[in-house]
């Protein structure tokens, strides 16, 4: 069985050899090939090589061209400052003025330098694991990329002082969102992934209104095109799981602070399968490999037939390779006592 058919048959809630592994690895990915993070960033071979070394020397059963939360926002005008080996930086908010979303036009993703990378990534590995790994392309959220243009605290504000100018933003990012997502797919990838992180800084109300109807239009794009939905929101998104579950989603990310008992709960008739949820820095960093174990293996337990094993977030760099070994023996061990 390979990594596809092991996805697609989990998803399905049908037996497989083992639940498939879909850590985020983009840091650690990149040093561990030797690799400084902006180029990791900037050349999709570079991002390739780095994720197939990860299905060599951790098992994993994806490979992902999530790199920054920057690619659509660079290409729509964002100045972004790539450090030599650190995290990219936006050096000023694009949107400064709200007048400024009057010159904000979306951009066609093979015509933008940096979303055309990432598309460049999803064919390079259509030629390599095509057909036998899962491919996932990634979208900023149509909210996530309103902040990125506009700016995390300015966003938040204009959620209160202008929403309906807010609202006017979201047609322009979640129609950007819906064209990257299809642009991906046509090239290729099996998944998309959408980050949405600022939906955990929203009340249910606001989720509901302004970012699930996005999410839902990004979704039915990318299934109309026979791809997966896969929603990822970094932090506390107690309050938004039953939305969540309306987005359109097949795999939900949970990260660590969400009560996993509960959302297995709140999805087992018919929602989207879990993925997730131990605590990426407290237990796959800074743990012992006994306790990595026992965390995925008791996530797996929770999350039932349909569940996928991954940290809640992002694999940190410098995580113990002990401990990326332990999560796959836990994978392996929980297989051979739930065949």
């Amino acid at each position: 069985m390979n990594a596809l058919e092991r996805m697609r048959r989990r998803l399905a809630g049908e037996p497989v050899d083992r639940p498939p592994n879909f850590d985020i690895m983009m840091q650690f990915a990149a040093h561990h090939i030797g690799e400084p993070l902006s180029r990791y960033y900037q050349d999709h071979r570079v991002l390739g090589e780095a994720n197939l070394a990860m299905l060599e020397a951790f098992e994993l059963d994806i490979v992902q061209a999530i790199s920054d939360p920057y690619r659509e926002a660079a290409d729509l005008g964002l100045e972004v400052v790539f450090p030599e080996d650190d995290l990219p930086l936006a050096t000023r908010p694009l949107l400064a003025d709200p007048e400024d979303l009057d010159k904000l036009r979306v951009v066609e993703p093979s015509h933008g330098r940096r979303m055309s990378d990432r598309i460049e990534a999803i064919r390079w590995f259509r030629q390599r694991v095509g057909g036998e790994v899962p491919i996932m392309g990634w979208v900023e959220g149509a909210m996530a990329e309103a902040a990125d243009l506009r700016g995390i605290s300015n966003l938040l504000l204009d959620l209160y002082d202008r929403p309906a100018w807010v609202a006017e933003l979201l047609e322009k990012t979640g129609e950007q969102a819906v064209a990257f997502a299809r642009a991906q797919v046509e090239a290729g990838a099996d998944m998309i992934g959408l980050g949405e992180s600022v939906a955990s800084q929203v009340s249910p109300r606001m989720y509901e209104r302004l970012i699930l109807p996005w999410e839902q239009r990004v979704f039915a794009a990318v299934r109309e095109l026979g791809a997966i939905p896969r929603l990822h929101i970094c932090g506390d998104t107690t309050g938004i799981l039953r939305q969540m579950a309306a987005s359109g989603a097949e795999i939900v990310d949970l990260d660590w602070m969400v009560d996993l008992e509960r959302a297995a709960t709140l999805y087992a008739e018919g929602g989207p399968a879990l993925s997730g949820n131990f605590d990426p820095v407290a237990v796959l960093l800074q743990g012992t490999p006994d306790q990595v174990y026992a965390a995925a293996t008791r996530c797996l337990e929770i999350m039932g037939p349909r569940g996928i094993s991954n940290a809640g977030c992002e694999v940190p760099l410098g995580t113990p390779h002990a401990n990326l070994h332990a999560q796959t023996r836990a994978i392996a061990d929980f297989a051979a006592t739930h065949s």
